[in-house]
């Protein structure tokens, strides 16, 4: 089977070191654009100053580490604003700092747990507002004037912004995890009814077939000893094949690499209908099957659910129905499949449409392809089972 699964992208196919060497030269080139960007009013471009170069390289050399330790350049960046401050640096000199540190901000808020992006809001926002406030105050200045108070509340407000869009951003990254783990949750709950209903349907079938065979022959050992000896054979018949649909059903939990239709491929359908209704005939309940319309090939997931709704149906029927003839129409009308089945058992003892595991597992099978099953006492007598399957549009594949 192809693999389905993207490709990383272009970034996570170079190499580490060319990755590495890669942020280095970017980082590299971020050098002159601060130094152009820093400068102050007396200032000129050429010739470099060294103590102005060595300023815009300390505050771009961190961001190398941003991605695989954003707390930590975090970190540095406000202590290069408290340091500009302390060192009497213009306010041209450092402004870079302030967008930066609400960037990785967002990045830590983003990434990390929702209380170590608090804490990286308040520390950010603190720093910021004492290198403010430090630096009027060193220039003489009235820290209360309405036009610094305004440049307060805008810094205030970066970092405020710069918080929720990264926690806005970590709510929806684990939004889709928590609903890829919802889906995942649902496919495996879908596997194991999927496996359940198999179960049921093969063991039941099998069981019912099994204890009708050891009590004829119980009852005729001595009498009829070749009556009894094909009962034994019809048991390790059943056996046999029981053993080997549960073999195919389990197979694909011991090999994960074995998908769809199990160890061996081989899945029940309606091609088994034959040998199903000797089974049974030979267990005592003579079984006709008749074929109505054109047949067609089935989409495997209707193939499947038609088959296993007769195999329940006839299990309840030597179960529970104590009837001597069974009747099977598949009807292969023009876009559906019509099942019906009858028997002429003692309609009160057969089970209720709304009890046992069987009907129920028949039903959900049916609902599944948006079919429509009925389940009743005949009015004549016996029991009735009648399904509808669409041959087109199903909702799921069900096996």
């Amino acid at each position: 089977m192809r693999d389905e699964r993207p490709g990383p992208p272009l970034t996570l196919r170079l190499p580490a070191a060319a990755r590495a060497a890669l942020t280095w030269a970017a980082v590299i080139a971020c050098v002159p654009l601060l130094y152009a960007v820093t400068l102050a009013e007396q200032e000129s471009l050429l010739p470099v100053g060294l103590p102005h170069l060595a300023f815009a390289a300390a505050m771009a050399l961190p961001l190398v580490w941003a991605r695989r330790r954003p707390g930590a350049v975090l970190a540095v960046l406000l202590a290069e604003t408290l340091a500009a401050v302390v060192l009497g640096q213009p306010a041209e000199r450092a402004w870079p700092l302030l967008p930066a540190s609400d960037l990785l901000l967002c990045f830590v808020t983003a990434t990390r747990p929702h209380r170590t992006g608090l804490l990286a809001a308040t520390a950010t926002l603190v720093a910021q507002q004492a290198a403010w406030h430090a630096s009027l105050l060193a220039e003489g200045l009235r820290v209360l004037a309405p036009g610094f108070l305004a440049l307060s509340a805008l810094l205030a407000a970066g970092v405020a912004v710069a918080w929720t869009a990264g926690t806005v951003l970590r709510q929806r990254r684990e939004y889709g995890a928590a609903l890829r783990a919802h889906a995942e949750h649902q496919a495996l709950t879908a596997e194991r009814l999927r496996i359940a209903r198999e179960v049921h349907d093969t063991v039941a079938h099998s069981i019912g077939v099994i204890a009708i065979q050891a009590g004829a022959g119980a009852r005729v050992i001595d009498s009829r000893p070749d009556q009894a000896r094909a009962a034994l054979s019809a048991i390790e018949s059943t056996g046999r094949q029981t053993l080997q649909g549960l073999r195919h059903l389990l197979g694909p939990l011991r090999d994960p690499a074995v998908t769809g239709t199990g160890a061996g491929g081989v899945e029940a359908g309606l091609a088994d209908l034959d040998r199903l209704a000797a089974t049974v005939t030979a267990a005592g309940v003579h079984v006709e099957v008749h074929r109505k319309g054109h047949p067609q090939v089935l989409p495997p997931a209707v193939d499947r659910c038609a088959f296993r709704v007769v195999q329940e149906s006839l299990t309840n029927v030597v179960r529970h129905a104590a009837a001597g003839h069974c009747s099977i129409v598949l009807d292969h009308a023009p876009g559906e499949l019509r099942i019906d089945i009858t028997d002429d058992g003692r309609a009160p003892t057969a089970p209720a449409p709304s009890g046992g595991y069987g009907l129920v597992g028949m039903r959900e099978r049916v609902a599944l392809l948006n079919g429509r099953l009925a389940a009743g006492p005949r009015p004549e007598g016996g029991w009735r089972v009648t399904v509808t399957l669409p041959l087109a549009a199903t909702r799921v594949e069900v096996r």
